[in-house]
């Protein structure tokens, strides 16, 4: 099986690197499943249904969210209609949150493709239940090579310690387990020893010309004068499309090649052969 995740999409940089990349891509490459992590792309904080229903038209297949999720108050209702939109499966019960962190997707030919979204705790704003157990129970219920054919794991946290330790707490129950949040493409594309593939983070699909994808100045600000500034805004130049490609076994899931993505804006472009 042929997969794409794409990391974090802030503001409309990122959505327009997203629907000018992805149509082409997802031919040339013959892809099977896409994910896109959402939850930034409107204005930089949370997703609206109208943006989501691009991102499907362009060819995703599932979007994820993270700590932002809940930020466009509409994705509250929207998600539960929408099986293709995922957020952090390790809420408390006592939360009540909408919507699901894992599902299991059919692809028209009949394979089946596992996608798990889980938040760290580590340095992050918001504390949830324990990951790694949440992550367990999904796993337990779609077992790889039994019942989902691939399995992705989105691992959406601050720590790359804690998105380490995920990849190798999963590897050999899922295909891939990519990192999110940090909106900076890793070097670390790996498969690790018992046929996971890895990437600490996928970097954000945005405008590199800024501080994670927020216009520079009212970071500096804050940084050098230690006083809150003005509301963060998405820069607005030439965005890039940042993601990992992942190739699987259909006998077992397990990968059998990772390479990174990058297409227009600032970076030094990657697509896979």
């Amino acid at each position: 099986m042929k997969i794409a995740f794409f990391g974090d999409v802030v503001g409309k940089p990122g959505r327009a690197a997203v629907l000018e990349h992805l149509p082409g891509l997802k031919a040339r490459l013959r892809l099977d499943f896409v994910v896109v992590n959402a939850e930034n792309s409107a204005g930089g904080f949370g997703l609206t249904e109208s943006i989501a229903n691009d991102f499907f038209g362009a060819g995703a297949d599932c979007l994820t969210l993270g700590d932002h999720a809940w930020d466009q108050r509409e994705a509250l209702t929207y998600i539960q209609r929408e099986p293709r939109l995922l957020r952090p499966l390790n809420y408390p019960p006592s939360a009540n949150a909408p919507g699901k962190g894992a599902h299991l997707y059919a692809l028209p030919d009949g394979r089946r493709v596992g996608v798990i979204q889980a938040q760290g705790n580590v340095f992050m704003r918001q504390s949830l239940v324990n990951p790694f157990e949440a992550v367990d129970a999904a796993l337990d219920s779609m077992p790889l090579g039994a019942v989902a054919d691939a399995i992705i794991v989105d691992m959406h946290c601050e720590a790359t310690s804690e998105k380490m330790a995920m990849g190798h707490h999963c590897d050999g129950r899922a295909s891939l387990v990519v990192g999110t949040h940090t909106h900076v493409p890793t070097a670390d594309t790996m498969i690790l020893e018992n046929g996971t593939a890895y990437q600490t983070d996928a970097g954000m699909c945005g405008d590199y010309d800024s501080v994670i994808g927020m216009q520079k100045q009212n970071s500096l600000t804050r940084f050098i004068t230690q006083l809150p500034g003005e509301r963060y805004q998405p820069a607005l130049g030439d965005g890039t499309m940042c993601g990992t490609y992942v190739e699987t076994d259909d006998k077992t899931g397990l990968a059998l090649r990772i390479e990174p993505i990058r297409m227009g804006g600032r970076l030094s472009e990657q697509v896979p052969a």
